[in-house]
């Protein structure tokens, strides 16, 4: 079969398809079948060597978190799935490697893709949409006019956040680019501003929580347009982010916090009832399997609207 693998870090140059044995099925996995890999900004953040303390240094690595495919294969344990059963998930958010013909996947990584949605809209959906879940789950505490600010709404995460936070009750703030304008108003949000034309910091409007997708906004300028209890949040930390966070929030009313992704079963299971009762989600760029290289290149610099999606059987 075919994988995507790499020897080193580097740019999209290091990918290279591979062909490697088939997966063998144990007692507790799942064998699938693959039918689209969503990319995410974790992918190039690894493969660069960007995150290495916790994803480490082994090499040959593949590449891919999130999926949607077909049961091929179970083991004895597994009883909630058996062959052609259509799924989604995500495997170890450092580890990967969904992007293969087929994938070997623990029970409670996967779920029953949402009725309704394509194979590409389903492998769009595990990382950034439990992201967006876990966001308002254990950061973000939205209630009825909860005032938020979302930097850089026009990507996966924002796709999700902005929708979410809309059948919390909250009111939304989107700053987007041009190309967002049209999806964050399709997406719920009550304001859309473009950064291009507007200086969401000279606005004069204060939030309640301030969440930056963009990596643009740091704290040190969205203090100044958070409430006097407010919250901050930083999807994209390093290790220097992680520390501050840390020592702000212990002497600041003005709340500085990290979005750490933790997939839970729970969350895919959330994902599938969102998308099912009509939660939006754009796929913007479907690539071939052959086109890997593309997709890796493009992805970094495309600003899309949603995701980009690797068509792969």
């Amino acid at each position: 079969m075919k994988k995507i693998i790499y020897h080193r870090f580097g740019d999209a140059e290091v990918l290279e398809m591979a062909d490697v044995a088939m997966p063998a099925v144990s007692e507790t996995t799942v064998l699938i079948k693959v039918k689209a890999v969503s990319i995410n900004p974790l992918d190039w953040k690894i493969r660069n060597g960007e995150m290495k303390l916790m994803s480490g240094s082994k090499f040959p690595r593949g590449i891919g978190i999130d999926f949607s495919g077909i049961v091929e294969a179970v083991g004895s344990t597994i009883k909630a799935y058996k062959k052609g059963d259509e799924v989604f998930g995500l495997l170890d958010v450092f580890k990967g490697a969904a992007l293969a013909d087929y994938i070997l996947a623990d029970e409670q990584d996967i779920a029953a893709k949402p009725k309704g949605a394509s194979f590409e809209q389903a492998a769009a959906a595990p990382v950034v949409g439990s992201a967006a879940i876990q966001l308002f789950d254990t950061l973000v505490n939205i209630q009825a006019g909860t005032e938020v600010l979302i930097n850089g709404a026009s990507g996966g995460i924002g796709m999700f956040a902005i929708q979410i936070a809309k059948k919390k009750g909250a009111a939304v703030t989107a700053v987007v680019s041009d190309n967002g304008l049209e999806a964050a108003e399709d997406w719920g949000s009550d304001v859309v501003i473009n950064y291009r034309n507007e200086d969401v910091l000279q606005a004069g409007k204060l939030y309640d929580a301030v969440i930056d997708l963009s990596n643009q906004l740091p704290y040190s300028a969205a203090k100044k347009i958070m409430k006097a209890s407010s919250v901050y949040v930083h999807t994209a930390p390093g290790p220097k982010e992680i520390i501050s966070s840390f020592f702000i929030s212990l002497f600041s009313a003005k709340k500085y916090k990290v979005l750490m992704l933790k997939p839970s079963p729970v969350y895919l299971k959330a994902l599938k009832s969102y998308m099912e009762a009509g939660l939006s989600v754009v796929v913007s760029r479907v690539y071939s399997f052959d086109a890997f290289k593309t997709a890796y290149t493009e992805a970094p610099r495309a600003h899309i609207v949603g995701k980009s999606v690797i068509r792969v059987n």
